[in-house]
């Protein structure tokens, strides 16, 4: 038996960096502090952040005077800004740096193209702030059916969730090259999520079974899951060590394990711990039932 964690799987810089201003504002703080919205999409580390005193939370009600506020690590829309602002928040700015640079790209588009597209899911907090910034042009794509149904444009332009498919990405700027007589792209998914989808699809092209660790709230961590289930049907998305069970492990003799960029290093040592245990008592099981013959 052989377990095999893919390479550049796990908390990505934009992530790490949140965590890290969140932990360093509640030291200096003595007030209240609040994420606006999760910080990052994984309930385990949520739980964590709650108990060292950061709550998480989007009603304004609950805030007054001397709360501080951390922007979480997707983002949020210029209106939040001035909310908090007119209710005198004292905000700290935990937006992952590619997020923010990918908000200016949607203002500077806004000022100049008649219809900026962005490839991602309209529920996801990053889409929501993105649209903040698109001053009424943005349209939102989740799939290609979608993308067939625009009508055609004389210019517009696309790009993409900081953490989008990036096979995903090409289907539909293929399809909008069709619906568009001038297209501008870009290509705005994040180098990190790029190289863990690269690395994802080629373990799970190696092993015979392979798990997908992180929150089932994560879209990164949700796409990693459609791009290995793409190459490997027996992919399995689970939040925690104690979901994968005997069945899940059965005639496997190679596994592997990723997870998306709000995953952290002890999720996977978990895993890791649960699948040898399980092939150790296996075995144990084996030699018992050989042993008197």
């Amino acid at each position: 038996m052989e377990i095999i964690v893919a390479k550049n799987c796990g908390l990505c810089y934009g992530v790490k960096r949140a965590l890290n201003i969140a932990k360093k504002t509640r030291l200096k703080k003595k007030g209240k502090v609040y994420t606006w919205g999760d910080l990052i999409h994984n309930p385990q580390v949520i739980a964590d952040l709650n108990k060292k005193g950061i709550l998480s939370g989007e009603d304004l009600n609950q805030l007054d005077k001397g709360t501080v506020v951390i922007i979480r690590s997707h983002g949020v829309s210029p209106h939040i800004y001035q909310l908090l602002k007119q209710k005198q928040i004292e905000v700290i700015d935990a937006t992952c740096p590619i997020v923010k640079k990918i908000q200016k790209l949607v203002a500077k588009l806004a000022r100049k193209e008649e219809e900026i597209v962005i490839v991602g899911n309209r529920e996801h907090p990053e889409i929501k702030g993105l649209i903040g910034y698109g001053q009424g042009k943005v349209i939102i794509i989740e799939n290609e059916v979608q993308a067939r149904n625009l009508s055609f444009k004389k210019a517009r332009a696309v790009l993409a969730q900081s953490t989008q498919d990036l096979f995903l990405f090409g289907k539909i700027v293929a399809l909008l090259i069709e619906r568009t007589e001038e297209l501008k792209v870009y290509n705005t998914i994040c180098e990190s999520t790029q190289t863990r989808q690269k690395s994802t699809s080629e373990l799970a092209s190696r092993v015979d079974t392979l798990f997908i660790v992180g929150g089932k709230n994560s879209s990164n961590t949700r796409k990693l899951y459609q791009i290995s289930k793409r190459v490997l049907p027996r992919t399995y998305f689970i939040e925690k060590a104690d979901q994968i069970t005997p069945e899940m492990l059965k005639g496997a003799d190679k596994i592997g394990l990723s997870g998306g960029a709000s995953t952290p290093p002890e999720a996977i040592q978990q895993a890791v711990a649960k699948i040898k245990a399980w092939f150790d008592h296996q075995l144990q099981r084996e030699n018992f039932v050989q042993w008197p013959r």
